[in-house]
């Protein structure tokens, strides 16, 4: 099964086109599912003027009658043949995920004295959202990797797992930020936490009494652990080959820059933009002088766009300004003929380590380090080696990149931008490289 996350500027409709891809994919024969946050998708697929994704359950049952952690995503319902949607249970999930806590363990919270919190107390969290798709990526991916069917009963076509799933994700650095946190979670784990430091269980003692400091308990070590196995299973989920981003833009100047800086940090972290998708572009020849004027840069961005994208190996599709916002079928029907069918990740870019080393030592005397970054530009540029690490900034967004061994007992002479590409020369300190005999 593959995924792809559809995520873009701001107000850029990546709803709209989330769904139009969703639908162009179920009507080539493919078996989808569409997940979203927007409670008006629902309208945005059938017409309908109720706001809710139609026929899904309510999320509203007791507590009490759940156990353990609730769905990321409610019943998925059959939209058309080959498509069926769900909305992301964000906030709600985080505040049922709390009521069922407190209903497991109420009598030890009367004991200690505390007031349960009232449900009608309990509000939507910061970053709920963002949560709430990272765990939808990891229950994707393990439907993918056991071959897990859709929940559609009484549908012949229903047997077997999801070919595709579309989902609607937030804005472009929201959505890098939850795909980023994963890793940077797990890096903050092992560098305050080493695992190699449980070893000394039997010293805890001496080394208290030595430092005149408490030392971290076992228990904290095996928290440690099994928060770094879930992290983990989320970083496999978002950087699995079969998960690929595309973005939503508006053909303007603006939208042209911001999706620049956003190519070089996605492709800093490691995220392929599969296609981009320029929306509500205006059609020409008006004899309006202000709205010719405004179709006429809209196109000269998108031709600017689309050969630049082309020439990196990304597709890039343009979807016809409307005019009232598209509800039902056969609306987004337009749309989905005209959007890029969801294509495979281009081959030139690996998930989760981009860089190439070329060996120049024979020619050179160095090692070449290669990071594609397309759209940097050297202003937005930073790079720190710290210890085995490169920390790298591209357009605000830092990644720590560990080096390859033989990188490690080099030292960096030379860096700099060459084609989209950072290049970094590094020559081996002969105080620790192999010496031949």
């Amino acid at each position: 099964m593959r995924t792809l996350l559809v995520t873009g500027a701001a107000g850029a409709g990546r709803t709209t086109v989330a769904a139009a891809t969703a639908l162009r994919a179920a009507r080539d024969g493919a078996r989808v599912l569409l997940l979203t946050a927007d409670r008006e998708a629902g309208g945005l697929l059938t017409g309908a003027r109720e706001a809710q994704i139609p026929g899904q359950r309510p999320a509203a049952e007791p507590a009490a009658e759940r156990s353990g952690e609730t769905p990321p995503w409610t019943d998925p319902v059959r939209v058309e043949t080959g498509l069926w949607a769900a909305r992301l249970r964000g906030a709600e999930s985080a505040t049922e995920s709390l009521a069922v806590w407190q209903e497991r363990y109420e009598d030890t919270l009367e004991l200690l004295g505390a007031t349960p919190l009232a449900a009608e107390e309990l509000t939507p969290l910061p970053g709920s959202r963002e949560f709430a798709v990272l765990r939808a990526l990891v229950a994707l991916y393990e439907t993918g990797a056991e071959g897990g069917g859709v929940p559609a009963a009484g549908d012949s076509a229903a047997s077997g797992a999801w070919d595709l799933a579309v989902v609607d994700m937030p804005a472009a650095w929201e959505t890098l930020r939850a795909l980023a946190l994963p890793e940077q979670l797990v890096r903050y784990l092992r560098r305050l936490l080493p695992a190699e430091r449980q070893a000394a269980r039997g010293l805890r003692p001496l080394l208290g009494r030595l430092l005149g400091a408490p030392v971290p308990a076992g228990r904290v070590y095996e928290a440690a652990a099994r928060w770094e196995h879930r992290l983990e299973a989320v970083r496999e989920a978002a950087e699995a080959a079969g998960t690929r981003v595309r973005f939503v833009l508006e053909a303007t100047p603006r939208g042209a820059r911001e999706l620049r800086r956003t190519r070089a940090a996605y492709a800093l972290q490691g995220c392929a933009v599969e296609a981009v998708v320029a929306n509500r572009v205006l059609p020409g020849g008006s004899d309006d002088a202000w709205y010719a004027t405004l179709a006429d840069e809209q196109h000269r961005v998108a031709k600017e766009l689309g050969a630049e994208l082309r020439d990196a190996g990304a597709r890039f599709c343009v979807l016809p300004h409307l005019g009232p916002e598209p509800k039902g079928p056969v609306a987004l029907a337009v749309l989905a003929e005209a959007v890029a069918p969801p294509g495979a990740r281009p081959a030139a870019i690996d998930p989760g380590d981009p860089a190439e080393v070329d060996d120049l030592l024979a020619d050179e005397g160095v090692l070449l380090y290669r990071l594609p970054l397309p759209g940097v530009e050297r202003g937005d540029l930073t790079l720190v080696r710290r210890g085995d690490e490169l920390l790298v900034t591209a357009a605000g967004h830092r990644r720590a990149l560990p080096l390859p061994a033989a990188l490690r007992r080099c030292t960096i002479t030379r860096a700099g931008l060459h084609e989209a590409e950072l290049h970094i020369r590094f020559t081996p300190d002969p105080a620790v490289w192999p010496q031949p005999r």
